[in-house]
């Protein structure tokens, strides 16, 4: 029955050659988490209303659930599909501790989805990759220096234009704030976090009417908000403005050596940045906030962030305290591909196409793709037995590189049809070069 379908904006559907883009970022990521001990987890797609809303989420933002036949939906009743990975998380954590050694070392890469307006970088349905190492009671600092240079790594690896992690330390904003005396700091902090949306004149006056600052107060955190370097010259910055707190001397300690962890190395696509702007304005962030960026897409903000919680989640006896970092896996990649900055070198895994000489000879081309396959070579064999050319020319619309024959004596060929090289080659032990083996994603440069 003909049925005519329905575009949903919001919902990204890949095409075959973006899926393999999407899925080699996806490996590279698991891939360097692994590296580091992160074991994956997987959690389920509902939350209950409650627990989705209990950090302060608006509801517009959460898709619910409803069954058709409500009178039977007993506990399905009040469930939602999750906006983000940390408040799943979260619970996986108390619903699991005691099956859990901590600190727990996670990651995580699944969809969410979130009902606000599409827009580019902004998905109903995207998908998300977070790492985080979670304690019990207490989490030692050095793993907030761990986990941001996890995804410095992660991050690296991939083939997407070059990312700034830009770091900051609730602490650090926290106990200057604290020494200005200003009255509201987590208002202070909730409105210093509009300077990316606003004007500073405009925000200033934000901190006298609704954080309580005097003029001469809002100027000295602006001031502090001004300081943006790569090194660890932004401490003797904050001295010079002259405040003196314990906390704001313990923020400062902490954010120095988080941009100096995640710039050992020297990573090649990757710069790291004290830009005491950051704020993130959740009030669950307690030390560490760091906002990634990409280059040339300035415009999508932030493409991940994270930070420190002390309180990830608590059972009333037990505080389990955590770090952690997402990216924005749809939010990055949807528009690079839609720009072609990214795309997948063929829109098939086949490396090779077996050509059918006859139907009556297709088992022998089974016998020689099931060969192939036997030792890691992906191919497929020939939908019909026409003319070789036409063959030829069904894995060029494929992008399949190669393609063989199977000779009259028994023997075989194989043609790479981007060159016409064509070389004798036993089905056994034949296999293309590594780049030819699997679909890779290629990087074009970026149009400025």
């Amino acid at each position: 029955m003909a049925t005519k379908t329905t575009p949903l904006s919001g919902f990204p559907e890949l095409l075959p050659s973006a899926r393999v883009v999407e899925r080699e970022v996806i490996a590279s990521l698991s891939r360097t988490f692994e590296l580091h001990g992160f074991a994956n987890i997987e959690t389920r797609a509902v939350e209950p209303v409650d627990v989705l809303l209990g950090k302060g989420e608006t509801s517009k933002e959460v898709y619910l659930l409803e069954r058709l036949q409500k009178e039977q939906a007993g506990s399905d009743a009040g469930v939602g599909l999750h906006f983000d990975l940390t408040v799943p998380f979260a619970r996986y954590v108390l619903e699991h501790a005691g099956h859990l050694e901590f600190p727990f070392r996670r990651f995580q890469i699944q969809p969410a989805w979130r009902g606000e307006r599409p827009q580019e970088g902004r998905y109903r349905q995207f998908t998300q990759a977070d790492v985080d190492v979670v304690g019990r009671d207490e989490l030692p600092f050095h793993h907030d220096v761990e986990v941001m240079r996890v995804m410095v790594e992660a991050l690296d690896a991939l083939p997407i234009p070059p990312v700034s992690f830009q770091f900051n330390n609730r602490k650090l904003i926290q106990g200057f704030y604290r020494g200005l005396g200003l009255p509201d700091l987590e208002t202070a902090i909730r409105t210093i976090d509009k300077l990316d949306k606003l004007p500073p004149d405009k925000v200033a006056e934000l901190l006298v009417s609704d954080a309580g600052a005097t003029s001469e107060q809002a100027q000295r955190c602006l001031e502090l908000a001004t300081i943006r370097v790569s090194d660890t010259s932004f401490v003797e910055r904050v001295r010079a403005l002259g405040v003196e707190d314990e906390l704001l001397d313990e923020g400062l300690a902490e954010l120095a050596a988080v941009v100096e962890g995640c710039s050992a190395g020297a990573p090649a696509t990757v710069t790291v940045e004290a830009n005491l702007r950051i704020a993130r304005g959740l009030d669950y962030y307690t030390g560490t906030v760091v906002e990634i960026f990409m280059a040339g897409y300035e415009r999508l903000k932030s493409v991940g962030g994270g930070g420190r919680y002390d309180a990830l989640a608590t059972d009333g006896r037990t505080t389990y305290p955590g770090v952690g970092v997402s990216f924005g896996v749809s939010r990055s990649l949807i528009p690079l591909l839609a720009d072609g900055v990214l795309a997948g070198s063929r829109a098939v895994p086949s490396a090779v196409l077996v050509a059918v000489t006859t139907e009556e000879t297709r088992a022998q081309s089974d016998l020689v793709a099931a060969s192939l396959r036997a030792h890691g070579v992906p191919c497929e064999v020939a939908a019909s037995a026409q003319k070789f050319g036409k063959q030829i020319r069904y894995a060029e619309r494929r992008g399949i590189p190669y393609v063989w024959f199977t000779q009259d004596d028994g023997t075989s060929q194989v043609r790479d049809i981007r060159s016409g090289e064509q070389v004798a080659a036993d089905p056994d032990t034949w296999s293309p070069p590594t780049d030819d083996l699997r679909p890779q994603v290629v990087m074009k440069e970026q149009q400025q």
